[in-house]
């Protein structure tokens, strides 16, 4: 190797470890940066190869980069429902964009917070997408889609009555009413032997009062009439549409159920309500069990008339579940999952291209984006109310500062030496 080839390779060593240098500080700026994966500088000898074995060639040495973003950072706990971070091997899908949800990039910073009107972003600026949910609740049909995910589209909700589970005691010495013609009691000509009103919520969050009434007409037999207390029904053949709902319960001797053990209600509303037609299925208990109504030798009462539904209720926060869910929580008691969020898994993910903000890009190296629901095919799971903190060890680092100021010390000593042997060569003919 001649003089001039030693002070190269010298040289490259200095380049080499300046380069290196740059990705230690790198590293060590970035210890408190969300979701950043440590950078690794790999030397590698860079040989001019010779016609034969016994000839000396320089080694020069040269430095790439590369980064471990497979790498699990440590999750923490940060109180904020709006933070994410993944256990496991996938990535947020965000953007730059929002105008254009399809140029997506790939990041592990979690930290999304809403902008000014309501889409979840993180502090490097780059949006979240994810799956709008359909109004049940259920994933859409067109998967490949992604959306925003924009909490300033939830607005307050009701919840309109689906069901309703009935508790009461019918007084089993009553004395039996006869004749008794289904309708007689909403009519006027029966006077009900007990009776109570129970509200129930219509699809706009009206509370709608329903009053309940019974009659003995036989020996472990009564009858009932559901009929809406207001004038908001459709006509039924000239009728006002009352009562809504009617029929006979039958009764064990022992007081317990004998049937039926639920009915259906159906509620026509009347068109200029704006109100649909509404069901709601009425429990009367189990039957041969006493848990629901029955029939005892004691005043006739009502324990307890359990109705789903609620009034209209703003929004007051949301939450992330492990499987993605964004469910928004309402004043009202009301719980409704709104969006999922989307999670991108590559099959080489160490090859991404890091972008600003601490995202990736996909390369041909890396493998396409599989867009996949968390956990499942190996996304991992959302931790919600936590980030995910840098993987950079300091202890690694500082150590590497060290042997790299001490390579880049040695590699100087190259080319003074070899800048020395050249000036004694220079001075052969003084």
């Amino acid at each position: 190797m001649s003089l001039y080839g030693a002070l190269l390779t010298g040289v490259s060593g200095l380049d080499a470890n300046s380069r290196a240098l740059s990705v230690t500080s790198s590293n060590i700026s970035n210890v408190n940066t969300i979701g950043y994966k440590t950078s690794r500088a790999d030397f590698s000898t860079f040989l001019a190869t010779s016609g034969s074995a016994k000839d000396i060639s320089p080694a020069s040495v040269q430095v790439s980069s590369s980064q471990r973003v497979t790498e699990q950072g440590l999750l923490t706990s940060t109180g904020n429902s709006t933070d994410m971070a993944i256990s496991g091997s996938g990535f947020f899908i965000v953007t730059d964009n929002p105008a254009n949800p399809a140029s997506m990039l790939y990041t592990r910073a979690g930290s999304f917070s809403p902008d000014a009107t309501g889409r979840l972003k993180n502090s490097a600026g780059l949006y979240l997408e994810g799956w709008q949910l359909q109004s049940d609740g259920s994933m859409p049909v067109n998967r490949n889609s992604l959306d925003l995910i924009n909490l300033g589209s939830l607005n307050g909700t009701a919840q309109a009555s689906e069901s309703m589970t009935l508790r009461a005691n019918l007084q089993a010495s009553a004395t039996a009413v006869s004749p008794y013609t289904p309708g007689d009691m909403n009519a006027g000509i029966v006077t009900p032997q007990f009776e109570q009103t129970v509200n129930v919520y219509d699809s706009q969050g009206t509370a709608r009062p329903m009053q309940l009434s019974f009659v003995k007409s036989s020996a472990d037999t009564w009858e009932y009439e559901i009929s809406y207390q207001g004038s908001n029904l459709a006509d039924i053949g000239g009728a006002s549409g009352n009562p809504v709902a009617m029929g006979t319960l039958q009764f064990n001797a022992d007081g317990s159920l004998l049937s039926p053990p639920s009915i259906t209600m159906n509620i026509p509303w009347a068109t200029t309500t704006g109100l649909l037609p509404q069901s709601i299925d009425i429990s009367f208990g189990t039957v041969g069990q006493s848990n629901g109504v029955s029939q005892f030798d004691a005043p006739s009462a009502l324990t307890a008339a359990n109705v789903d539904g609620a009034p209209y209720g703003a929004l007051t926060s949301v939450s992330v579940d492990r499987d993605g869910y964004v469910t928004a929580l309402f004043d009202n008691g009301i719980e409704k999952r709104v969006f999922k969020v989307a999670l991108a898994t590559f099959t080489n993910a160490n090859e991404l291209t890091p972008m600003a903000g601490n995202a990736y890009q996909l390369t041909d190296s890396s493998g396409v984006a599989t867009i996949l629901e968390p956990r499942t095919g190996g996304a991992g799971a959302i931790a919600s109310s936590s980030l995910e903190a840098s993987t950079v060890d300091l202890a690694k680092e500082f150590s590497d500062l060290i042997t790299t100021q001490r390579a880049y010390s040695a590699a100087t000593r190259i080319v003074t030496t070899a800048d020395q042997m050249l000036q004694e060569l220079m001075q052969i003919k003084q």
